[in-house]
């Protein structure tokens, strides 16, 4: 789904994540990398398939659009280092054409050094064109993108039926991206006039509002 920003024409991928191709740049929000592993730790017993399927997703979307920039909006990483972010820094240092970009978020705790051994460099915003990304939303006199909320929507159908999906949120002055990774939340939020919503289905994304 091809949709323009203040002039820039952004294309809205299926997998949850935007291809900027005026700068050969993949944007994509709070993959969580470890959040799974987390979980298991404490208890809770959730298949580190989850974790492998953002990396397969990834590569996935490297190998069709070949990046030259990957921007990462914040949570990159849950919480502390664990052997899914071993994986992930791995899968990184496979990747010596592209420029890796982390805007930091607040679960990105890690220690720098893992960062640097996964080839990522940390800003706390990136400017590029009319754009001002972060990881949650500012004021700023610039076209605001962030991540952080992991978006969604309620649809709803003819009768009672509904159904709560992520979304690509756009208003006039800001967008919010969906979260990239598999095991997260989300928060619901409802557009108005003039707000632009796309749906990223299995296949396709669809605009919904």
């Amino acid at each position: 789904m091809q949709f323009e920003v203040k002039e820039e024409e952004l294309e809205l991928l299926s997998d949850k994540a935007i291809y900027w191709r005026k700068h050969r740049m993949l944007i994509v929000a709070d993959l969580h990398i470890g959040k799974a592993a987390h979980f298991r730790k404490y208890g809770i017993q959730v298949p580190s398939l989850v974790e492998r399927n953002n990396l397969w997703r990834l590569s996935g979307l490297i190998l069709k659009k070949k990046p030259k920039k990957i921007l990462f909006l914040g949570d990159l990483s849950h919480s502390e280092k664990n052997a899914a972010w071993d994986e992930f820094a791995d899968f990184c240092q496979n990747l010596p054409e592209v420029e890796l970009i982390l805007v930091k978020g607040n679960h990105d705790i890690i220690r720098p050094i893992n960062f640097l051994r996964a080839k990522i460099e940390v800003v706390d915003e990136c400017l590029l064109g009319p754009f001002l990304f972060t990881h949650d939303r500012v004021d700023s006199k610039h076209y605001n993108f962030h991540g952080h909320i992991h978006p969604a929507v309620i649809l709803r159908g003819r009768g009672r039926q509904s159904l709560r999906v992520p979304c690509f949120f756009f208003s006039t002055q800001f967008a919010v991206l969906p979260s990239f990774g598999d095991f997260t939340g989300s928060f619901v939020l409802n557009p108005k006039k003039g707000d632009a919503v796309f749906y990223p289905g299995e296949r396709e994304v669809i605009r919904v509002f």
